[in-house]
């Protein structure tokens, strides 16, 4: 009887415990990094060289963690080649990277530095985070040494990876993620055998990791919201700008509002290369963003989230396939955007509706500008088919944009700056694919929080007259299914 009293008592404080030390809001912080990057160096520098070089930057990252920690944030993103920077040979690279364990090891580097060898890295990023009750998310370099009986093993004996690590507010390591999906230039890593699906749990949510340019793809991304239903994503990277539909904080936004999840974005600071674009992102909106191409300063940016944000389920097809179709324009055109060759009609008078078709995707326009100069030509455009620059994967888009000049064979170039607000708006489309990421991008390259939502039957429509010119609004499509194959399967780690 006794014994049956104290374990009813033992779960409903355990419960209680849980319910107390569970938050329903958490503090997320993301830095936007100037890293400083090393000298040009035929020959691999010494270890001792490249910890240096790597010690410049973290006393850099030091001061954005503190400076987090002091204002409240549980967890921060850092960016992408954030501690020695990119474009290293295979060989050059190497005197940078760590052996990084797998987290089950249970392992605090800054109680025991020595554990797995020389970590010099892994034991400063431990103890900032640990010093500062933090979780700290940081992109290093892993080495994993292999022989002759692996038949994949590269001819130095050794996979090299991009990897992200996670120290949690007690210096612990509870997540490793090695990046799936590598850039053309990354040819000093190697990609995971089987992609990674790399998640963790906190008081204030659970947590999905990848990295740049893995947001394109299917795995490991998609699967970590569709299979494991993680609250919130942080990603470091290292994303150069493309205009109209790839700037950074254009693009993630996007993607934190189709799948539904919070999205903390940590990019490199480097405008030369087109590198700037961090923040944190919401489901329903934007909470902070920082875009900036004239200075080279690095930036701190702090939100508040729900730890377990609530979306609805949107079927992207069904007010496209439900209204039919508007008037044709007269002349279609065809212009490229990002290497894909669109069909666009042109906008013409201050109100509209407008359909234009390509292949399967019927694209569907109405709007009001409010105020436009006779330099703004907008046209609506839709894609449907292969992407095959920079990587190859599937696309279905429909977007309404500004034209670089008055020539439509300017239009889908990139521009920054346009003079043209709109009333309203509405788009949608056919899709085929029910994983569509909405779009609205300003003038100067601004997001719009709070005047725009999508529909539950796929309608992306402006709740307010535009705070600014229009650059573009976009439905940017992604079918999966229609990808080359893969026969890698997912390998769960949490």
């Amino acid at each position: 009887m006794v014994s049956s009293w104290l374990l009813a008592y033992v779960a409903i404080s355990a419960f209680c415990i849980l319910r107390v030390t569970a938050l329903e809001t958490f503090t997320a912080a993301v830095y936007e990094h100037a890293v400083v990057l090393p000298a040009p160096a035929l020959t691999p520098v010494s270890p001792e060289k490249a910890l240096a070089l790597m010690n410049q930057n973290l006393d850099v990252l030091e001061e954005a963690i503190i400076s987090a920690a002091k204002k409240g944030a549980h967890i921060i993103v850092t960016p992408e080649d954030g501690i020695y920077g990119w474009n290293f040979s295979r060989e050059a690279i190497y005197p940078y990277l760590e052996d990084i364990p797998d987290p089950q090891v249970n392992w605090i580097p800054c109680n025991n530095p020595k554990r797995f060898g020389h970590t010099p890295v892994q034991e400063r990023l431990s103890c900032l985070a640990k010093e500062n009750s933090i979780y700290v998310l940081a992109n290093i370099g892993d080495k994993k040494s292999c022989n002759a009986s692996d038949l994949q093993c590269p001819p130095d004996g050794r996979y090299q990876y991009n990897t992200d690590v996670v120290f949690d507010s007690e210096g612990k390591l509870v997540a490793r993620y090695h990046k799936q999906n590598l850039f053309m230039i990354e040819g000093q890593f190697n990609s995971p055998k089987i992609p990674e699906v790399v998640t963790f749990n906190t008081t204030f949510g659970s947590f999905g990791i990848f990295t740049c340019f893995d947001i394109l793809f299917h795995d490991p991304a998609v699967t970590l919201v569709k299979d494991f239903h993680v609250d919130t994503i942080l990603f470091p990277t290292a994303w150069m700008n493309v205009l109209p539909h790839l700037s950074a904080v254009e693009f993630h936004s996007a993607w934190a509002m189709g799948m539904g999840v919070n999205f903390l974005a940590a990019n490199l600071h480097y405008p030369m290369y087109r590198m700037t674009g961090s923040g944190i992102y919401a489901p329903n909106s934007s909470r902070v963003f920082h875009y900036d191409m004239k200075t080279t300063g690095g930036k701190l940016l702090l939100s508040t989230l729900d730890s377990h944000p609530y979306h609805s389920a949107v079927n992207w097809s069904s007010y496209a396939n439900s209204i039919g179709s508007y008037p044709r324009g007269e002349h279609e055109f065809k212009s490229t955007v990002f290497f894909d060759e669109f069909t666009f009609v042109e906008l013409v008078g201050f109100t509209g509706n407008y359909t234009v078709c390509h292949r399967d995707l019927c694209c569907h326009l109405s709007y009001k500008i409010s105020e436009k100069t006779s330099d703004d030509v907008y046209v609506l455009g839709a894609f449907d088919g292969m992407h095959t620059v920079e990587g190859q994967y599937y696309l279905q888009i429909c977007t309404m944009l500004k034209c670089k000049t008055t020539d439509l064979e300017s239009c889908g170039d990139s521009v920054e700056t346009a003079s043209t607000s709109f009333e309203t708006f509405s788009l949608s489309g056919t899709f085929g694919t029910q994983y569509v990421f909405p779009e609205v991008l300003l003038s100067e390259v601004k997001l719009a929080p709070g005047e725009f939502q999508v529909s539950r039957d796929g309608r992306l429509f402006s709740t307010k007259p535009t705070s600014g010119p229009v650059l573009t609004v976009t439905l940017f499509g992604r079918w999966y299914e229609k990808d080359p194959t893969s026969d890698a399967a997912s390998n769960h780690k949490a």
